[in-house]
């Protein structure tokens, strides 16, 4: 008959590493737990980070080169600039749906994007422009979007060279709950017979429950050149 006699010593060890795990598990719960008060209390305040940007967002402004070799089709919108936000040939890249059905942002911060199923300059209907206030570092293109105010001149630069003038006649922020329905005004000239461009940014303050900012920023302008 073989018995195996256990090691005080081996014995002890495993003693010791099982008080070490279950110190680091309360500790981890601890820290856990402290987040989830942490952040409930703080949901939507001014303390709020965003902290779940997407991964491939860049904060780096394209260079003077990649903006003036930066070309599209002759009818298509190339440039926005606006000298009251100081944003002066801001790339705009054609943007789709995504695989949420939501409007495409451009990955790059500084870049904005135009909605290639709404209306081209020039062409009488409204167009849809959208852009990042900002990544988990930087402020972004249209960080400053809530400050422009009515008669402020948004310019977009056809990739023919022509260039196009609006003039802003509202600035509103719409709760995040709402923003989807107020899309089917955004889409819309404000002003009968005339062509309007329609500028979308987030806005308020950050909800790390829904990842997302609280409020939909809406800027829209009538052409006046």
């Amino acid at each position: 008959m073989s018995l195996r006699i256990s090691n005080g010593r081996t014995i002890a060890k495993w003693v010791i590493i099982g008080i070490l795990a279950i110190l680091f598990l309360v500790f981890f719960l601890k820290v856990a737990i402290w987040e989830n008060i942490y952040y409930n209390e703080k949901e939507g305040s001014a303390r709020a980070i965003a902290l779940d940007f997407e991964e491939d967002l860049v904060e780096v402004p394209p260079s003077d080169t990649e903006v003036s070799e930066y070309t599209v089709a002759p009818d298509r919108p190339r440039y926005l600039s606006i000298e009251r936000l100081e944003i002066n040939k801001a790339r705009i890249l054609p943007m789709g749906i995504n695989e949420k059905g939501e409007l495409s942002t451009p990955n790059n911060i500084f870049d904005v994007g135009w909605y290639y199923n709404s209306s081209k300059p020039g062409k009488g209907g409204t167009l849809l422009i959208d852009g990042h206030n900002g990544g988990p570092h930087v402020q972004g293109v249209f960080k400053a979007l809530p400050s422009l105010s009515e008669g402020d001149i948004i310019v977009i630069e056809r990739g023919d060279g022509t260039i196009f003038k609006y003039s802003v006649v509202e600035n509103i922020s719409v709760p995040l709950s709402e923003a989807n329905d107020y899309m089917g005004v955004a889409i819309r000239t404000p002003l009968n017979g005339k062509e309007s461009v329609t500028l979308i940014s987030c806005s308020g303050e950050w909800s790390q429950a829904q990842r997302t900012y609280l409020s939909r920023q809406f800027v829209r302008a009538i052409l006046v050149n």
